[in-house]
């Protein structure tokens, strides 16, 4: 038996409310299914759990609960946290508690152990269907429990799901929204943090973009505008090959000592309609071509605007990156996402005066900042870093 956890999807998180149950008491599932959806200031979001097993309990919905409480039992599993492949979730706030039976959870819903739910009457039954045609369901805006089954017994199956959605589209669940200023408040004390507690220091350079402006323009004009990259990826892969040959960048500041990161996986900034932002991750990103990390951007960023995030994208980001975009400013200085150890921030690319071999010449030019932790990392190693991500955007053609 092992215990289904609330995650911590980032430092500024301290309590999540389940608003939806994607599976219910005797389901079976997999190590990476959706089996949730918790509702935090950030919205939404899909929570995934890291067990193998068959549902033994579950907390009641709309319970709010800590970071770290137990949200569910997975019965024939086994492992610590639930909420994650391996280690404990590297952006828990410090004061994150301890995982407690369910019947320790500080919560009067949830006081004692919560038993499978007897079956109700056949007339109001809960569809039988699947954790794959469940999310299947919800990825095409469809109602799972409104869909006929033709499996056993009457189940939902992948195929029903597919049917449906060429038949007719059904109504889609309802999905919280998220509250602009309860964001707001939570990044300022999430930044508050970050100030009070990184011995943070800053480095900029500027960066001749004309080789890879060059190169997109050459690689663009022979795709279908789908298929087109934006500078974006460029900035995105350059700084992933930069972490993996400096990973002192890339970790977390925990406890007394700083640890590097599993892999690179880069927190991209996405500003929110309504106000706010969000970083989710690129897992791995650099082992992905350029087209991989520009379909995984454009996913990252429609689903972030949508709500439909999950939770293994939030809760480990290695490091942040911001770009301000064609309409930003010229330049901008980060603050640290704790318990992260580096931002690294792109401006927008301007046209402006630049000496090549003696001349002056007209250049389009590009700011590029880092602020990094003290603890983890000095100036001398922030700059060859910055220098690495120049060279790499020098020959786009290595990325």
């Amino acid at each position: 038996m092992a215990d289904f956890l609330m995650p911590a999807l980032g430092a500024d998180m301290e309590t999540g409310k389940v608003v939806q149950w994607l599976v219910q008491a005797g389901d079976r599932i997999k190590s990476g299914d959706v089996v949730a959806v918790v509702e935090t200031h950030k919205g939404a979001i899909d929570v995934e759990c890291f067990l193998d097993g068959v549902i033994e309990a579950l907390v009641p919905l709309d319970t709010a609960l800590p970071v770290g409480a137990v949200l569910a039992r997975v019965r024939g599993a086994a492992g610590m946290d639930a909420t994650r492949p391996a280690a404990p979730p590297a952006s828990a706030p410090a004061s994150t508690p301890t995982a407690a039976p369910l019947k320790a959870a500080p919560s009067a819903a949830v006081e004692r152990p919560v038993p499978p739910a007897a079956p109700p009457p056949a007339s109001e039954a809960r569809k039988r269907i699947s954790p794959a045609a469940r999310r299947r369901a919800r990825e095409l805006g469809l109602v799972p429990d409104t869909l006929a089954g033709h499996g056993a017994d009457g189940a939902v199956t992948l195929a029903d799901v597919e049917a449906a959605a060429l038949a007719a589209p059904a109504p889609r669940a309802t999905r919280a929204g998220f509250d602009p200023a309860q964001m707001r408040q939570a990044i300022a004390a999430a930044m508050s943090r970050s100030k009070r507690e990184i011995p943070h220091y800053y480095l900029s350079t500027t960066v001749d973009f004309t080789a890879a402006q060059a190169w997109l323009e050459r690689y663009n004009a022979g795709q279908p505008p789908e298929q087109r990259l934006l500078p974006a990826v460029l900035l995105l892969k350059a700084v992933a090959l930069a972490l993996r040959r400096w990973p002192q960048l890339n970790g977390f500041y925990e406890g007394a000592g700083f640890r590097p990161g599993p892999g690179v996986h880069i927190g991209w900034a996405i500003a929110l309609r309504g106000g706010g932002l969000v970083a989710p991750a690129i897992h791995n990103a650099d082992r992905l071509s350029l087209a991989e990390l520009m379909t995984a951007l454009r996913d990252l960023v429609q689903r972030a605007r949508s709500g439909g995030l999950r939770s293994s994208e939030l809760s480990d980001p290695t490091i942040t990156v911001t770009s301000l975009g064609e309409r930003g400013a010229e330049s901008v200085l980060g603050v640290i996402y704790p318990p992260q150890v580096a931002i690294i921030g792109f401006g927008r690319v301007l046209l402006r005066p630049w000496v090549v071999d003696g001349q002056v010449l007209a250049r389009p030019l590009l700011n590029l900042s880092l602020a990094a932790d003290h603890r983890a990392s000095d100036g001398h190693l922030g700059g060859q870093a910055l220098a690495l991500i120049d060279e790499a955007l020098q020959a786009p053609d290595s990325l």
